[in-house]
């Protein structure tokens, strides 16, 4: 954690973060891009993760990718008169960064809404899942695919209402669009009733403060001060500083630019050559030179309302856009009682349009520099870099009056396979530092084509064409051959061209080829040597091998390709459901020496119960009935058919017998349990969940 002082120390340390104890988080997590948020109205530092870089996941399908360090929400007001009489030249509630909002903010609901039911996906019987995700409310109009609205009251007597809006089409998926009403109601705390239902609110100025490190995974091969974000890089667009510019949208951006500390090679796109292996973000033999960084991230302003009785879009807002040290003394130890406190607060809240931009503090020649960089974007100082800022207003809301924001949080860059290429080639001394930089700056475009699709789809009232809904069950098991395959799809077949099947092995985050096309009245596939046979025209991979771990996604492929250019979306594409509706993050094997009996072929002189409990932790029961005498073997096997156990090896008269597995010294996982004699082989599933 970065400080400021011994006092501000003293601070951090003393107060958690999340006194608050009303506070809950719920993630965002059906696009490529997955983020968590709070009913508290923002993501502080450290506040749902202990750690830094907790969230703004992109490509959220590969592990460590977070590139939020905080967010901060201020609401500045002016000549202020509290619920008791006292009188405020300058008052200032806060959330975030280095502060919970306890006694400032009071969550009042937060609240989970989707266009249609979560997918249930399974792994061997049990749910597979990244994230806990609970819906709260089916909405089929919904104009996004899933949303999450927090309702919060704060001190001054504004109550925030937030909808964060994420759209699963993969030409919209790596960004969450935030829409803002602040209400002057005059509720001052948690409850019901109005402390202030006559005030009027003078010079409000919602303030956002925004502090991104790409990314987690680079962390500590290029630098631990990279995971505070002390070499973040930040420009902006539509600031009106530069009137030649391109992409006139008013917008912030971020990414991974020079560590001053790192010198064994240029670091931009975070070249792997010799990881460190700190915090379990990079295997020792990761050496191919991939570049890990090469993710740009930021928010661009939608929509500002004029004023609180005029809802045009004001195109000077945001009014001030300014970029503040990340350990500046301002950003910790907020109160809103402190007077003094509270005016430096709400001057930076007015600072306008500041000049120059961050970027061009470090690197004046601009893309020059950007692609060639000599400079420190930490610009001398130690511990933290540089977050970005954006205030807007001030605005007068009378009794009852409302103003809106909208802003759109983003990430894009060039594909992983681009990363690493081009990381390949610098590491082979192919290609230049400047080289390698500019293809990395390729993914700049890539954010401004995000942004512009988030405009776009925000002006057409979101009326981008959505295409063809997931599949609503996918069920992925082992098999007594090969692994089984099921999924249900309850929707119109003919809208519908059929389904897509992917798979990986080792790991979910690696490379998915395309496994199994499906007809739209298919519902199970075997994954195995034998129905390739029978269907070598429908299987694209070969199939699965002994002891390998596997994983899984199925998606829905629309009927033809798209018409609709709504939200900028391409002509002539054919639109897929999201695999992270469907994506498996559990592995399945397939087994070797143990094989599943079908239980209607169950032999009639034994039986084997299921164990129970199941799931267990540590100890389970086990038991068989046997119709004669018989020399039998009880045996456990891990996942992948090795023998780790006997639990009875002898001659056992007739009748029910039981025997308890101590699994204490054994890991989490699937194993099977197996009863066999000179006549019978039967086999069941137990898991161990600790």
């Amino acid at each position: 954690m970065k400080f400021l002082s011994f006092l501000t120390f003293l601070f951090f340390v003393q107060v958690p973060f999340n006194s608050n104890a009303q506070v809950t988080y719920k993630w965002l997590d059906v696009g490529s891009f997955h983020n968590f948020y709070s009913n508290i109205g923002s993501e502080v530092e450290q506040g749902f993760k202990s750690e830094h870089q907790g969230g703004w996941q992109w490509p959220a399908i590969y592990e460590n990718q977070d590139a939020q360090v905080f967010k901060g929400l201020w609401l500045g007001v002016e000549n202020y008169t509290d619920s008791s009489g006292v009188l405020y030249e300058k008052r200032v509630v806060h959330v975030g960064p280095r502060v919970d909002g306890a006694g400032e903010f009071f969550p009042v609901s937060i609240k989970t809404r989707s266009r249609f039911e979560r997918p249930y996906v399974s792994v061997d019987g049990r749910i597979s899942q990244k994230n806990t995700v609970e819906i709260d409310e089916i909405d089929s109009n919904l104009k996004a695919d899933r949303e999450i609205v927090t309702v919060t009251n704060t001190l001054i007597g504004v109550t925030v209402k937030r909808t964060i809006k994420q759209f699963s089409q993969e030409y919209h998926d790596n960004y969450h669009i935030i829409e803002y009403v602040f209400t002057n109601t005059g509720n001052i705390d948690g409850d019901d009733f109005i402390e202030l239902p006559d005030q009027e609110i003078e010079g409000f100025i919602p303030f956002f403060i925004s502090d991104l490190a790409h990314v987690k995974e680079s962390r500590y091969t290029i630098g631990n001060a990279t995971g505070w974000g002390q070499n973040t890089m930040i420009d902006r667009r539509g600031d009106g500083q530069f009137p030649s510019e391109e992409n006139k949208f008013r917008a912030h951006y971020t990414w991974h630019g020079k560590y001053a500390h790192f010198f064994e090679y240029d670091n931009l796109g975070a070249p792997i050559i010799e990881p460190n292996t700190n915090g379990g973000y990079i295997s020792e033999d990761d050496t191919t030179g991939r570049l890990a960084a090469y993710h740009f991230g930021g928010t661009v302003t939608l929509h500002a309302d004029v004023s609180a009785n005029n809802s045009e879009d004001d195109p000077n807002q945001p009014f001030t856009m300014n970029e503040i040290h990340s350990d500046d003394i301002l950003l910790g130890n907020n109160s809103a009682y402190n007077e003094v406190r509270m005016t430096a607060e709400y001057d930076l809240m007015l600072q306008g349009r500041t000049n120059p931009r961050h970027a061009y503090r470090v690197e004046p020649t601009g893309y020059e520099g950007f692609t060639n960089p000599t400079g420190d974007p930490a610009l001398g100082n130690n511990l933290g870099g540089f977050s970005y800022t954006n205030g807007y207003g001030p605005y007068n809301l009378a009794p009852g009056d409302s103003i809106k924001i909208v802003i759109a949080e983003a990430s894009s860059g060039i594909s992983k396979k681009e990363a690493f290429e081009t990381g390949k080639k610098f590491k082979n001394g192919e290609i230049s530092a400047e080289a390698k930089n500019k293809v990395v700056f390729q993914g700049r475009d890539s954010l401004f084509q995000t942004f512009d699709r988030a405009i776009s789809n925000f002006s057409s009232d979101y009326s981008i064409y959505k295409g063809p809904q997931p599949v609503s069950n996918f069920n992925v098991d082992m098999a007594s051959v090969g692994v089984d395959l099921k999924w249900e799809y309850n929707l119109d077949e003919s809208e519908i061209n059929g389904f897509e099947i992917y798979r990986t092995q080792g790991e979910y985050d690696n490379e998915y080829t395309l496994l199994y096309k499906a007809d739209p009245d298919e519902r199970q596939i075997n994954d195995n040597v034998d129905n390739r046979n029978i269907n070598p025209d429908k299987f694209f991979s070969e199939a699965p091998e002994p002891g390998t771990k596997y994983f899984y996604y199925i998606v829905t492929v629309d009927k033809s390709v798209n018409n609709d250019s709504t939200g900028n979306t391409p002509i002539g594409s054919v639109i897929k459901s999201s695999r992270y509706y469907t994506q498996t993050y559990d592995p399945v094997y397939v087994i070797t020496s143990v094989g599943i009996e079908d239980e209607t072929s169950l032999p009639k002189e034994a039986i084997l119960n299921q164990n129970y409990p199941n799931p267990f932790n540590p100890t389970t029961t086990i038991s068989y009935t046997l119709s004669d005498p018989k020399e039998i073997k009880l045996t456990i096997f891990n996942s992948i058919g090795q023998q780790v156990a006997v639990l009875v090896n002898s001659r056992k008269p007739a009748g029910t017998h039981s025997v308890v597995w101590n699994a204490a010294n054994f890991a989490s996982g699937v194993y099977y349990y197996q009863l066999s004699g000179s006549d019978l082989v039967l086999t069941k599933k137990l898991l161990l969940l600790k």
